[in-house]
This record gives structure tokens, sequence and C-alpha cells, in this order.
């Protein structure tokens, strides 16, 4: 196949020809060659039908037909297209890349070695819907979409400033998909914002299919093996827009319903935006009970565990810890299963259509765990432990977060069994390790910050919903 780089040469035919080649014209049956030949000039168009606007086609069309003044490239461009959005441009690579992107391109014998690039795209879109996973009870029910611009909008909607800075960036070798970085000038420290567009025009991937998870994947090659997420992701325009008015810096990826949010440390992800639409005092009780709750699911079972091995110790007082029917399967296994068990039925709800899935998770939940203790196989208490670790996962949305809380709730089950109390505290003190030395994304703030290092007004403002103005 022809290069498609360089620049057209002038040749009209030899042009076409080109262009041609790369674009492998005739090949897709949705990208269409059109050529007009008339007394004032040749002409040949390239565009996507499915991407291009059919009403401003016709126009076009129509003042071909009405004898529309053909000059150079850069004239037409300015006065006989139907589009505020046209240029002249001459690299063969931006016309191809243009054109694959839903843009139409124009060739003609009277334009040199220029051709002339008009934006008619329209995009398929779904309406702006609540996401699923990140509901309110009060506050706005939009959420983000799969159209790049129409993400960019609905930002721009809340924040109504010039200083609102939007630089687009492309990336993937196949796919080349457009991405945005959204910031605000003077609040965005510009050298951060300058060495993240760097690191997304650097990507050396082919494709970027899965949005923001292929970025976070091609950003950071290096520590698979640290199951804490590197990066926080919403759906919700409303944090989105927060988290720029703090100094933050949003990527939006075309195609992915999410926005990426740096930088991000760990205290990050147990923010929610219901926080922020109740007052301070309601806020605050909200996050201090998800911290609780969310920070026990790591070591509820193995405590337990380990409390049922040295139950002579226990005072009267926790008694209550020691099950009265232990289950014909020893305690250790009876949690690995039911980890296992809890996973395989999120699998299934996954694969399930819509009207099926709340009654199998539920139904399905019920019936395995009575039956398992009808049978005398599995505890009550067993099932009781492991049904405060599952729905309390659901205090944060991150899903990430919650499998690397999993994977260390486990290791410290095994390391318990093993080695009793000094596998627990080796097991929490792993934990904290790799979130110590977890490198996020951005590569200039800890994890573990504001904990590591310290900053108390920092941490305060993490942990206690403080006024708006504070």
């Amino acid at each position: 196949m022809t290069s498609d780089k360089g620049n057209l040469t002038g040749g009209f035919r030899a042009d076409v020809e080109r262009m041609d080649a790369v674009l492998r014209a005739g090949a897709s049956f949705d990208l269409v060659r059109r050529e007009f030949n008339s007394r004032e000039a040749r002409t040949v168009m390239y565009y996507l039908s499915g991407m291009t606007r059919s009403d401003s086609l016709e126009k076009l069309l129509l003042s071909f037909e009405d004898g529309a003044p053909f000059s150079d490239a850069a004239t037409f461009a300015k006065t006989s297209m139907p589009s505020s959005e046209a240029r002249a441009e001459s690299s063969v690579e931006a016309i191809a890349g243009a054109v694959l992107s839903g843009m139409l391109a124009i060739l003609s014998d009277t334009f040199g070695a220029a051709a002339v690039i008009a934006d008619f795209r329209i995009y398929p879109a779904r309406n702006s819907e609540e996401p699923e996973n990140d509901k309110v009870m009060r506050g706005s029910r939009d959420g983000f979409v799969e159209t790049l611009l129409t993400n960019v909008s609905l930002i721009r909607r809340r924040i109504r400033t010039p200083d609102l800075t939007v630089r687009h960036v492309t990336a993937g070798k196949s796919t080349r998909t457009d991405i945005a970085l959204v910031y605000l000038e003077g609040r965005a420290d510009p050298a951060y914002a300058d060495e993240l567009a760097r690191k997304l025009d650097g990507l050396d991937t082919d494709s970027l299919v899965l949005g923001h998870a292929s970025i976070s994947e091609s950003m950071r090659r290096r520590g698979w093996w640290n199951p804490f997420p590197k990066v926080r992701a919403t759906e919700r325009p409303d944090a989105a827009a927060a988290t720029i008015l703090e100094g933050g810096v949003i990527v939006l990826c075309d195609n992915s319903p999410e926005a990426m949010i740096f930088p991000t440390t760990l205290f990050h992800f147990l923010q929610e935006t219901d926080d922020y639409y109740f007052s301070p005092l309601v806020g605050t009780y909200l996050r201090l009970l998800r911290h609780l709750i969310f920070w026990l699911t790591m070591v509820v079972t193995p405590l337990w565990y380990l409390a049922l091995m040295h139950e002579e110790v226990l005072p009267p007082l926790l008694h209550f810890v020691i099950p009265s029917h232990p289950g014909d399967l020893p305690i250790l296994v009876q949690l690995i299963v039911t980890e296992l068990t809890l996973d395989g039925l999120k699998l299934a709800s996954l694969n399930t259509p819509n009207v099926l899935a709340s009654s199998l998770s539920v139904v399905g939940g019920l019936l395995l765990g009575d039956f398992a203790v009808t049978v005398g196989w599995v505890s009550p208490d067993v099932i009781l432990y492991m049904a405060f670790v599952s729905i309390a996962n659901f205090t944060q949305s991150s899903y990430e977060l919650g499998y690397a809380f999993k994977f260390f709730r486990v290791l410290t089950l095994l390391l318990t069994a093993a080695f009793d109390w000094i596998g627990f505290l080796a097991g929490i003190a792993l934990a904290v390790t790799l979130a110590a030395v977890n490198v996020t994304l951005d590569g200039r703030r800890r994890y573990l910050w504001p904990l590591v290092p310290f900053d108390a007004r920092a941490l305060s403002r993490l942990i206690l919903r403080r006024k708006k103005d504070d």
C-alpha cells in the first residue's frame, strides 16, 4: 500500500491516485468516493457515509451544481464551504486521518498542493443518563456518553470560564483515538498538564479500543502485580467538574463514557458525589461511615479466624463470635469457598439478562447459603461475615479497589492460618507496603498522600466533608 507520509504534490490525478491507495477506496462500502467534473474544475470527495450529516452534504452538492467559484484551497474553504470548520490541508496523513474520523476531504485541480477538510460529522450516541454504578440520592442525573464532544460540552455547561482549557491529543496507531485533556488555567499545575499531554501523545500502542483502561495500561506497563488501582474514573460530569475546579486534570477518551481523574490517591477512591449534595454534618457522617465499613472488609474475616484460633483467651463478652454450629468443613475452607462462590455469582449476574439478573443474584445467594447451612457444610456465622463483606464492598464505586482489598483479605486469612497472629500482622503490613510503593499514572503524588507525606489540612478535607468555601 502507498505510504501515507508526505504531502500532496499539486498534480491532481497523481494526488487522487495516492489518496485512493491510502484510503483503499472501493474496499469498504461506507467509505464514499465521489467525482465531479465541471467546466470550472475536476473534483473528488471522500467521506464516511455513516458519520456525515446528509443535510450539510446536500447543501455542498447544491453549491457545486450552482457553480461554486473554485479557487485555491484556503480561499475555497473560507468562502464556499457550508461549514464553519473548514480548512486547507497538505499532509496526506492528516487528510486520511480526517476522513477516517468522519470528516469530508475535497481534492480539486484548482486547489494546488492542498485539499479542503470540512467537519460535517455526526456521531451515533445514546442519551446522557445517570450512570448505573455511580448513582446519587440527590443531584444531577446526567452522565458521560461515548462521544468526546458531548462529554466536553457537559463539563463546559458547568464551568463557564475562558480559563477552562481543552487540549486535543491523538493516540493509537490503528485507532487514532481522540483524547481530551481538560483543566483550569491558573488552578492546575501547567507543568503537570504538559507532562500528561506528552505522556498521552507518546503512547506506544496500536489501539485504545477499551478507552481509559487501554490508556492506563499503556501509560504504566510495569507494576501489574500490584492490585491497587492506579487511576480513578468517574462517569459523572458534576464530579469531573468539581475535580477541575479543585485544580485537578481530567482525561476524556472518545468511545469511553468515563473521565480519568489526575492526580489520584487511595483516599480519593472513598469520596462519593453524594457527600457534597448533603450538609457538611451529614456528608461527614456518610464519609466516616464509608471509611469504617470499607477498611473493615479487609480484616473482618482474618480477625474472626484469629479469634477462633484463640478461643481460650476470649473474654466472656466476646464468646458470641464462636459458632455454635461450625459445620462439617474447616472454617478456613468455608471462608475460601464462600469467597469464590460470591465471585461466581457476580460473573453469572453479569452474563444474565437484566430482567433476570436481580432475581438470580438474590435468590441464588439465598438458596446456596440456605442449602449449605442445611446440609451442614457451612456455618451460619461464615454466611453472616461473608454477606457483610460482600455488601460492604459496594460502599465505594471502584471495582478495582474492592478486588484489591479482597486479594489482601484472602492473603491475610491464609497467612493467619499458617503463622497465627504473626501472619495476621504480616498480611496487613504487606497491604500497607504495596499501597505505599504503588506508583500512580501521574507519577508525582504518592498513593498514600496526604498520610505519606503527612498533610493535615489535605487529610482533613478528604476525611471530613468541609464547607464549600473552606
